[in-house]
């Protein structure tokens, strides 16, 4: 199946900058589509939307609208910056729903690393919780109704970025300034070190989850995952949580096309009618 794919769409505004996506569209069938948004990793610091415009194409293929997105990165901006915009991003989506063809009741959100911790709150927050930020639709409901989470930080309290735990491997560690990068505090007691971490958020409400996972990540520890995976079945939240052995920060060969199956099956089991 061929796709269409409409470039640097302005989802919103924030700062005086537009926000961009691109957005892939299945050319069979007929709408509404349910859709999904992608979001890019890069330490909350780097990476762009065109990571993604592999898998908004794998997507729209399987018959989703999908959208790859650019965000506010650190140390520019510091968290929630980045929540924000993504919760506009599905905000834009719901409120253009009938010229994109959407299913605004069925939207999904993946993200790998920094870009999984992502779309974690998108799945995770509710209104009562705020981060909605000033980007536009504020009218429209930013929860997703299904979350694909790939290798993605779940508790930034207990991340190795913090001095003290990071990798053994020197060559593997993490600037020990990051926290202050990225949030603009760098002790993890905090109180905003737990505002925007995911695993504040669960509760029975939540949509299902899906995380895939490297044993050997020495960026975001399997631990991170494990008691994102715990907490949600103690919520009674539908989840399932793949690991992979000896993968590292990222999947590649075999474990990546199991992982890219998964994600598929995933998303259309919990998307589509």
């Amino acid at each position: 199946m061929s796709v269409r794919i409409e470039r640097n769409v302005v989802y919103g505004r924030t700062c005086g900058v537009g926000l961009l996506m691109d957005v892939a569209f299945p050319d069979k069938g007929k709408g509404l589509f349910p859709a999904v948004v992608c979001v890019h990793g890069g330490g909350w610091c780097g990476g762009e939307k065109e990571a993604h415009l592999w898998t908004v194409e794998l997507f729209a293929e399987r018959g989703f609208v999908a959208a790859t997105i650019d965000y506010r990165l650190s140390p520019w901006f510091k968290l929630p910056a980045h929540v924000e915009d993504c919760k506009c991003a599905v905000r834009f989506l719901r409120a253009n729903a009938g010229k994109f063809g959407i299913r605004p009741d069925r939207i999904g959100a993946t993200g790998d690393s920094a870009g999984g911790h992502l779309v974690l709150m998108l799945g995770l927050l509710d209104p009562a919780d705020g981060m909605e930020g000033a980007g536009g639709w504020q009218d429209q409901p930013s929860k997703v109704q299904a979350v694909v989470n790939v290798y993605g930080p779940t508790d930034l309290a207990t991340m190795p970025m913090w001095p003290g735990l990071f990798a053994a491997n020197p060559a593997e560690r993490l600037p020990a300034d990051m926290p202050e990068m990225i949030m603009g505090v760098s002790d993890r007691n905090d109180p905003l070190v737990r505002k925007v971490s995911p695993i504040t958020y669960i509760d029975s409400g939540d949509p299902p989850i899906l995380s895939l996972q490297g044993s050997a990540d020495p960026y975001v520890p399997l631990q991170q995952a494990e008691v994102l995976h715990d907490a949600l079945a103690k919520a009674g939240v539908v989840n399932r949580l793949q690991v992979y052995e000896g993968a590292g920060h990222g999947l590649g060969g075999t474990a990546k096309e199991h992982a890219d199956r998964l994600m598929i099956e995933f998303l259309e089991e919990s998307l589509k009618e």
